[in-house]
């Protein structure tokens, strides 16, 4: 028996990176998974792949119709709905704060906190009337640490942790559980495409971006999209039936504080100099 048979799952931004990992993993352990992302042709041929129990629906989750739609879509497929994991997000705005447009700003939290918003919005009175459900957002480290994302990715970041915190005080009074996800330096197609890369060149040079991220933090990774999306499985099942409003920080020890490596060769660096003078 499958973590999740017989669940019904939405993952926004299921086509690539943390969400196609959570699609695969949710289907694995017995899900019936809505994939939903503008990635249209990758959707359907990672559903075709995996067969009965998945299937794709265009959302951009900046959209309200669009995301409504998604819901109802696997509402009237599947007869309800378990599991929405509001994953879908952007790099968005890079550079300096005086250098980042209104334009690129508004289309940051467009993405990465209005899209979790109306996720959550729209998922809640379908769990509500089940009187059951669990809502799962991706955030980030960046919404707790700085210096870990670009200025309005990690401001939206934290509107998130601080979104899921709230409805989970209301939502939880109905049986329907709010968490949400804080990956940390996770190797996947969408720093490329922050970069001005396609996404099939994004996907070429993850191995470059591993590299990078491999002595990141105390367990040297780097972590995969697989990582986060175990973590978003617990959430999503009945192992975790107790906890709401948690903010799950899957980043390997990066936002604990500074690596002990560090700590010692300043030590040590500091003992040479003493006894120099």
């Amino acid at each position: 028996m499958g973590r999740l048979d017989e669940k019904i799952a939405i993952i926004t931004g299921g086509s690539s990176g943390i969400g196609e990992a959570s699609v695969r993993l949710f289907h694995s352990e017995g899900a019936k998974v809505v994939v939903a992302d503008v990635l249209d042709e990758r959707g359907r041929t990672l559903c075709g792949e995996l067969g009965g129990g998945a299937s794709y629906v265009h959302c951009d989750v900046s959209v309200e119709a669009d995301v409504k739609a998604a819901i109802d879509y696997a509402v009237n497929l599947h007869g309800g709905l378990d599991v929405m994991f509001n994953n879908a997000g952007i790099v968005g705005a890079v550079g300096s704060v005086e250098e980042v447009s209104v334009e690129a700003f508004d289309r940051t939290l467009a993405v990465n906190l209005r899209g979790v918003f109306l996720g959550v919005k729209h998922a809640a009175p379908v769990m509500k009337r089940q009187g059951h459900g669990s809502i799962i957002n991706t955030a980030s480290v960046a919404g707790i640490r700085a210096g870990y994302g670009n200025h309005v990715y990690s401001a939206a970041k934290a509107g998130v942790i601080q979104l899921t915190r709230s409805v989970a005080m209301e939502l939880g009074e109905s049986g329907v559980r709010v968490n949400c996800v804080l990956p940390g330096f996770i190797p996947t197609p969408m720093i490329g495409l922050a970069r001005g890369l396609t996404q099939e060149e994004a996907e070429a040079k993850l191995d470059i971006v591993s590299e990078a991220f491999r002595g990141a933090q105390p367990i040297m990774g780097p972590g995969s999209p697989e990582d986060v999306a175990r973590a978003a499985l617990w959430l999503a099942c009945d192992d975790s039936r107790f906890v709401n409003g948690h903010a799950l920080v899957v980043d390997g020890g990066t936002t604990g504080g500074r690596m002990w490596s560090a700590y010692m060769e300043a030590i040590e660096g500091l003992k040479s100099e003493l006894e120099k003078n």
